[in-house]
C-alpha cells in the first residue's frame, strides 16, 4: 500500500460504546429536567391535548397520582400552568389564594415535600383576552401589568412554590418582583426568568394546553424578534441586573446560537425550555414512523446540553427518564 501522509487518528476514540463513554463531554440527567403540568379546574378530568400526544389537562384530584409517577422516574421539578374555568380583564385568577397553581403547589407540597415547584409567574392563562398584562388601547400596559404579576409571584410564594418563574416578557418585571418577594419576607426564593423570550411559532400546541390564545393581535410588542441575536443579551443583562437567578431561553431547537452566547455572557444556570411547537412535531413524525422518537430526542436535548444548557424544561421529561434508566 502506498505510504500515506502524517494524519490524526481521531477514530481511536469512537472504538466501542465503552470508549465513547469515557470521553462523552455532556451527559443527560434526571436531575436536568423540569416537566411541565398542566392543572385545570374541575374534577375527575385527564384530557389528552390534541396537539400534544401524551400530554394532558389534569384536575387537582387527580394531580397527586400524576406527579406520583414523576416523582418516581427520578425527576426533580415540575412547572405549574394554570387552566381556570373562568376569566377577566385583568387575570384575577393568577394572584388569588385558591388559584390553579396554588392549590396545586401546595398539594404537591404536602405530598411530596422534596419536589421543586416552579411556579409559571403569568398572566395569559388567567385573562380573557389572552394577552400577558393589562391592556389599555389595545396594548399591554407595561407598568400596570408589573403590579398584578408582583401581586401574583408573592401569592405562589405563600403556596410554598419553590421558584418563580415570570414568563410575561415586561420590562422591568425581575426588578419588581423581586422586591415584592423581599418585602413579603420571600427573600429566599429565587428567580428564574424568561429572560429571552422570542415571539415563536413554536408556541402553538402549547396555547391548546393551557388555552391562552391572544383574542386579538400578537405577542410581538413584548416578546422578542426572532431576528434578533444581540437584543437577547441585553435582555438577559437586564434581568441579571434586577436579580435574577436563573435565565431561561425560549425556545431552545431553533435558539441554540443564544443558548451558548447566554451561557458565555453571564455566571448564572441557563435553562433551555423545549417547547410545545419542538415537542408535537417531534411525536407525529414519530407516530407516522418517519423516525426513531428516542434516538432523536437524546440527540437534541444532548445539543442543548452542549450548547450550553444546565436546565431543561421539556415535555419529554418522563419519557427520557425511561429510557435513561434502561
Amino acid at each position: 500500500m502506498e505510504q500515506l501522509p502524517s494524519f490524526k487518528r481521531h477514530r481511536r476514540l469512537r472504538s466501542s460504546d465503552a470508549m465513547r463513554a469515557i470521553v462523552r463531554e455532556n451527559h443527560l440527567r434526571t436531575e436536568d429536567f423540569i416537566y411541565p403540568m398542566f392543572v385545570i379546574e374541575g374534577n375527575n378530568i385527564k384530557n389528552e391535548v390534541p396537539s400534544m400526544p401524551g400530554v394532558f389537562q389534569v384536575s387537582l384530584d387527580l394531580l397527586k397520582d400524576e406527579v406520583k409517577e414523576v416523582h418516581q422516574l427520578g425527576i426533580k421539578s415540575v412547572i405549574f400552568f394554570g387552566v381556570p374555568s373562568e376569566k377577566d380583564e385583568v387575570g384575577s385568577g393568577a394572584y388569588v389564594e385558591d388559584g390553579m397553581i396554588q392549590q396545586a403547589t401546595r398539594l404537591v407540597k404536602k405530598e411530596f415535600p422534596d419536589m421543586l415547584v416552579v411556579a409559571d409567574t403569568c398572566l395569559c392563562e388567567y385573562t380573557s383576552h389572552g394577552h400577558c398584562g393589562v391592556i389599555h388601547n389595545h396594548d399591554v400596559d407595561n407598568d400596570e401589568s408589573l403590579t398584578l404579576l408582583a401581586k401574583t409571584a408573592v401569592s405562589q410564594a405563600e403556596a410554598g412554590a419553590d421558584i418563580i418563574a415570570p414568563s410575561n416578557m415586561m420590562d422591568g418585571f425581575v426588578a419588581v418582583i423581586r422586591q415584592a418577594l423581599d418585602r413579603a419576607g420571600y427573600q429566599h426564593v429565587p428567580i428564574m426568568s424568561y429572560a429571552v423570550k422570542y415571539a415563536s411559532a413554536f408556541y402553538g400546541p402549547f396555547r391548546d394546553a393551557a388555552d391562552s390564545t391572544p383574542q386579538f393581535g400578537d405577542r410581538k410588542t413584548y416578546q422578542m424578534d426572532p431576528a434578533n441575536r444581540v437584543e437577547a443579551l441585553r435582555e438577559a443583562e437586564s434581568d441579571v441586573q434586577e436579580g435574577a437567578d436563573f435565565l431561561i431561553v425560549k425556545p431552545a431547537m431553533s435558539y441554540l446560537d443564544i443558548v451558548r452566547d447566554v451561557k458565555n455572557n453571564f455566571n448564572l444556570p441557563v435553562v433551555a425550555y423545549n417547547v410545545s411547537g419542538e415537542y408535537s412535531m417531534v411525536k407525529a413524525a414519530s407516530l407516522n414512523g418517519w423516525i426513531n422518537e428516542k434516538e432523536l430526542v437524546l440527540e437534541k436535548l444532548t445539543a442543548m446540553k452542549r450548547a450550553g444548557a444546565d436546565l431543561i424544561i421539556t415535555y419529554f421529561a418522563k419519557d427520557v427518564a425511561k429510557w435513561l434508566s434502561e
